[in-house]
């Protein structure tokens, strides 16, 4: 899933390549992606784009007063196109779920698609005039990178759950998802499973300057990089996300995973929990 890092890089790279640009035809090939109705996708075609932002973990375009919101959930993608066939694509056909053409000054007709890998089709498009009344923005907490110290812990603070939960959890801290925060809590060399609760000041504080230090380090690689060479620079920068049996980088003991129904998170037990292997129900199941 695209977070906090990449897509702050996408909204750059819209405010590259697409602001000062006008919204062309809107081709629409997945119905269910489209969230909204009033105003319709069509409203979009004659404006001038005018700007491009990020709300957590959702990307937006300003066209004239509207704005066309995406959050492009596990499998979606942005994808630039310098020269977009001109034959409108056929509802239903692959991952394609939007298509945005425009005209530039220069006389160039580009386009994105909005495309989404898959069977399960989470993709989300609204057309508003307002980032604020798409549901997921108007819940979202304060910015992982916005937030401050005394924010983070009095946040944390106020509820009592398993640290992993909680910095993934949008009402509280918006932008970090799950891959981020594995890499997040194995800088500050925390369990993924220590109660919020019970967090000391001097841990939360490691853990704030880790949340700062990885997300600006995440942003400063992935801006100003090609959309489509995002996801490997994601890849680039990980430590323990996703390397399940491979050796931790910093310790060089192997790096375990707990798995739940849809999906699972990496640690290293060495360098986060003093050698204690967490509890992984799933392979607890197939064992029995």
């Amino acid at each position: 899933m695209p977070e906090l890092p990449e897509v702050e890089a996408l909204a750059q790279f819209l405010r590259e390549h697409a602001v000062g640009a006008v919204v062309g035809r809107v081709d629409v090939a997945a119905l269910s992606a489209v969230k909204t109705f009033d105003p319709p996708v069509t409203a979009l075609s004659g404006r001038d784009v005018t700007g491009a932002g990020r709300f957590g973990k959702f990307l937006g375009l300003e066209c004239g007063g509207l704005w066309l919101i995406t959050h492009l959930s596990r499998g979606g993608w942005l994808r630039w196109i310098d020269q977009p066939s001109a034959t409108p694509p056929r509802p239903g056909k692959g991952p394609l779920a939007l298509r945005v053409h425009f005209f530039t000054p220069e006389g160039a007709t580009p386009a994105f698609d909005l495309t989404e890998a898959g069977t399960k089709k989470r993709l989300a498009v609204y057309i508003v005039d307002d980032p604020k009344l798409v549901p997921g923005i108007a819940r979202l907490g304060p910015d992982a990178l916005e937030v401050t110290e005394e924010q983070f812990t009095e946040i944390l603070h106020g509820t009592s759950q398993r640290i992993k939960t909680a910095i993934v959890d949008q009402t509280l801290i918006a932008g970090v998802g799950n891959a981020y925060s594995d890499e997040i809590l194995h800088t500050a060399r925390i369990s993924p499973f220590a109660n919020t609760k019970t967090m000391s000041a001097e841990t939360i504080s490691m853990l704030y300057a880790a949340m700062r230090a990885e997300l600006t380090d995440a942003v400063q690689r992935s801006v100003g990089q090609d959309a489509a060479r995002l996801k490997g620079e994601k890849r680039s920068g990980i430590q323990v996300h996703a390397r399940t049996g491979l050796p931790c980088p910093v310790c060089g003991d192997i790096v375990r995973e707990v798995s739940y129904a849809e999906r699972s998170f990496q640690y290293c037990a060495t360098c986060q929990t003093g050698g204690k292997v967490l509890a992984d129900r799933r392979m607890s199941r197939l064992l029995k």
